[in-house]
């Protein structure tokens, strides 16, 4: 008997337990706050030019300009909307016995130029390579200039200096990256 009224007890603790548990409203309104901020980075360009590439079939020395360059990530409007913030990461390196003015202008659909971001690249000495990095941060009014890009054009512009020929050695060498910050 005495086990009989302890599981009789025991049955009715566990029921009043469950009948009376604690719960709250769920708030699904808290889905609109969540916020995404993902991070990409990513390949931007890249050229590799030989000092023999600065001169002509006849033996002068002339600049070097390259094909404009097709830049239509910003074409797609809901990237457009996300993106807040964007860096660009240049290394140039010059292993050419000549000094150089390198501009890598961004155009739109028309080929008008919306900003232009110059380097000055010193020329190489025996000591060392000459190695110029700069972050270009496109924010605010430049990162609208930057959503209206369609193509990117490199202009390369010899410095007075020592005369190239066809057995001139040494690279120009452009790497470059970038870094785009969204918010969904």
């Amino acid at each position: 008997m005495r086990k009989y009224h302890f599981i009789r007890v025991l049955s009715l603790a566990l029921f009043l337990m469950c009948s009376f548990s604690c719960s709250s409203d769920l708030n699904f309104d808290q889905a609109n706050d969540l916020k995404l901020t993902p991070v990409i980075e990513g390949n931007l360009s890249y050229f590799d030019v030989p000092a023999t590439a600065f001169v002509a079939d006849d033996g002068s020395a002339y600049h070097w300009d390259s094909d404009d360059q097709n830049f239509d990530v910003f074409r797609d409007k809901y990237f457009n909307s996300y993106l807040q913030k964007a860096d660009f990461h240049f290394e140039i390196t010059n292993t050419i016995s000549r000094a150089f003015l390198l501009s890598i202008v961004l155009l739109d659909d028309n080929s008008n130029a919306l900003t232009t971001i110059a380097f000055d690249i010193p020329a190489y000495s025996a000591s060392a390579n000459n190695v110029v990095t700069r972050t270009e941060v496109f924010e605010n009014v430049r990162l609208d200039l930057l959503k209206r890009a369609r193509k990117m054009r490199f202009l390369v512009v010899m410095k007075s200096g020592t005369a190239l020929n066809q057995n001139s050695t040494g690279n120009l060498v452009l790497r470059s990256s970038a870094t785009v910050y969204l918010e969904i």
